[in-house]
């Protein structure tokens, strides 16, 4: 079943609260994503929610504001972010998130079918919003690697989210999978390259393979399952 609007929002809200509450943690210790501390995924889920505010005021307005003004920029965003005292950087997340969610609470019902332009130059209606965030933080609250998984978000979620990976990993090289969750009524045929490998496994596990995150997933032959390269 695809996702819904109300969804959206509400697996945002989840997602939010998980992170918050393990923004606690040390945050200049490791996280889960190679080269980024806690503080580093924190940084950008707080310029994200700026960046996801500023197609808001696109979509109410019609005034093209951009998410970043380059990709440059973005990066450079993140890394000074990550230098900020643990108590400013905890507070930028909170009220970025605060922010973005009174900008879309206000934004009209004729409004949300407004063209926009994400990061990666596509473009969407503003009522893909919701869900970009949510995919945001959820699967990084999992990222910041203090206890929250991915069994922990709700399967729709994780559902949704192994679709839309799917489908984006389509569109570009790599192996050919047939995707079963064993613990859900989910499966996904990825093409691509060579015979197509049969990769079966838990829901959250599916989503932490699909994401290129750990995961200890193996092939019928008890081999590891086959690399995947980025995912966005």
């Amino acid at each position: 079943m695809p996702r819904t609007f109300d969804e959206a929002l509400a697996w945002t809200g989840l997602g939010t609260r998980l992170l918050t509450g393990a923004a606690d943690a040390a945050l200049d210790e490791p996280s889960a994503l190679p080269g980024w501390t806690r503080g580093h995924v924190l940084a950008h889920v707080a310029a994200n929610a700026d960046a996801l505010g500023n197609l808001v005021h696109w979509a109410a307005t019609g005034e093209e504001t951009p998410m970043y003004a380059s990709p440059e920029d973005r990066a450079a965003g993140i890394e000074k972010g990550a230098l900020l005292s643990a108590a400013a950087l905890r507070a930028w997340l909170r009220d970025s998130a605060r922010r973005l969610e009174t900008a879309m609470d206000a934004l009209g019902a004729d409004r949300w079918g407004a063209p926009v332009v994400t990061a990666q130059g596509r473009t969407v209606p503003a009522a893909e919003l919701p869900w970009m965030r949510s995919r945001e933080v959820c699967v990084h609250a999992v990222d910041l690697d203090t206890g929250v998984s991915f069994a922990d978000l709700p399967a729709g979620f994780l559902t949704a989210l192994c679709a839309d990976v799917v489908g984006k990993r389509a569109a570009g090289p790599g192996p050919a999978l047939l995707l079963t969750a064993s613990d859900a009524d989910a499966r996904w045929e990825l093409p691509g390259a060579g015979v197509p490998v049969e990769v079966t496994g838990p829901l959250a596990g599916l989503t932490a393979y699909l994401t290129g995150r750990a995961n200890t997933l193996t092939t019928p032959q008890g081999g590891p399952a086959p690399a995947l390269g980025p995912w966005l």
